[in-house]
């Protein structure tokens, strides 16, 4: 069944929020579409078996999202290339805009399993997942995030491998799955895949991801490397209007609003199931850079709901 593939539609440069896990959940995507939406969104990662298996239910919220956080991916991964090609059946019935492979993820206990980046060392295996996605998605555009190598660089082996399996996008995070985010981003080689991809002309998208703090530093590396776009990931830790195009400088009144707009609105949709202390992590978003941040901040990961939130900062705005 063919689709309009939404990539091919985006205006140029693209602008994306990168896929977090317990961060880029429907809660957060909300607040961020909030105040200044990202070209593209994608859900936290959700693991194929599980929503193959009786735990199906316990895993489908995190597939849950908004009409306003459109176009929206659902990033997915595993290792059993049937149960992609059903997850991908349920995916398409959701009503998302298309469906994004993990192959970047650098966690151990993942790769021990042969998933995610594990899978940038079995093309064979990625080959089959991609090839089952697809015919599962029924059209919907298909991308993968991945990195340029485990232990070593391999941009040409890996990309090039991924550019012949006729995806929509490949988002590539500049260092190898041994590097982490322990040395700077290898920009250059996301230029070459760049070079990869016109070679071979292709209509596959390419996007960069590492360390892009602003969007005026994603137009650089944009126009340096002559890519599609970038992904954003931590920057939005520093900056939670990092995609509005309005850079003014926003009060220490209006961090704390937000702040207390993101508990509640966590504290309304996850109450039952996900334990207070998740919201935590996003304190230091909304905290930071004023006089008497780090102090307020400490009082706040005492907290177990949002009344006790929204009293402290009730307070400290007094």
């Amino acid at each position: 069944m063919q689709m309009v593939n939404f990539w091919q539609k985006l205006k140029k440069p693209i602008f994306a929020l990168a896929p977090m896990d317990e961060v880029t959940d429907v809660v957060f995507r909300q607040i961020i579409s909030e105040i200044g939406k990202p070209d593209v969104l994608f859900t936290e990662f959700v693991n194929c078996e599980g929503l193959q298996s009786a735990g199906q239910t316990k895993l489908l919220p995190r597939l849950d999202f908004t009409k306003q956080q459109r176009p929206i991916i659902a990033q997915i991964w595993g290792i059993n290339p049937e149960n992609f090609y059903k997850t991908a059946q349920l995916i398409k019935q959701l009503g998302f805009d298309g469906i994004d492979l993990n192959m970047g993820c650098p966690d151990k206990t993942v790769i021990k399993r042969g998933a995610c980046s594990a899978l940038i060392e079995n093309p064979q295996l990625a080959q089959q997942i991609i090839l089952a996605t697809q015919q599962g998605a029924q059209g919907l555009p298909v991308s993968v995030k991945t990195r340029i190598g485990v232990k070593n660089i391999i941009t040409e082996d890996w990309i090039g491998f991924l550019i012949r399996q006729n995806l929509a996008a490949i988002i590539i995070h500049g260092r190898t799955v041994k590097e982490m985010s322990k040395v700077p981003c290898h920009w250059e080689e996301i230029g070459r895949a760049v070079q990869l991809r016109n070679n071979m002309k292709s209509q596959t998208l390419i996007l960069g991801n590492g360390d892009i703090k602003s969007i005026a530093e994603g137009e650089a590396k944009i126009t340096e490397y002559s890519l599609d776009g970038v992904m954003i990931g931590r920057g939005i830790f520093q900056n939670p209007w990092i995609f509005s195009h309005n850079q003014q400088t926003h009060s220490v009144e209006e961090r704390l609003e937000l702040l207390l707009r993101h508990t509640q609105l966590f504290t309304t949709t996850w109450e039952k199931s996900k334990n207070f202390n998740i919201m935590k992590k996003f304190f230091k978003v909304y905290i930071n850079g004023f006089t008497g941040a780090s102090e307020l901040r400490e009082k706040l990961m005492q907290t177990i709901n949002f009344p006790e939130v929204e009293k402290l900062v009730r307070d400290s705005i007094c």
